[in-house]
């Protein structure tokens, strides 16, 4: 695979995606274990949002990779 140009589509679209992520935990009471723990959905919510901008970087890691360095990953 030879090296081509990263897409800034899909470095904004991944970067949005992490940021909406992070906004999103923001809103949870992540700072009060007691009202965070009080509805079970808290903690499955931040979990979420957690994997989907984990795996929203990974994308675009495995993106920069490819396109910039010439590099398939496969799998994370």
């Amino acid at each position: 695979m030879s090296p081509k140009h990263i897409s800034k589509r899909i470095v904004a679209d991944r970067t949005g995606w992490v940021q909406r992520m992070i906004e999103t935990i923001q809103t949870l009471p992540v700072n009060d274990p007691e009202a965070f723990f009080s509805d079970p959905r808290n903690p499955l919510a931040c979990e979420s949002c957690l994997r989907r901008a984990l795996e929203a970087l990974l994308d675009l890691g495995r993106h920069i990779l490819a396109k910039r360095f010439g590099h398939a990953v496969e799998e994370y």
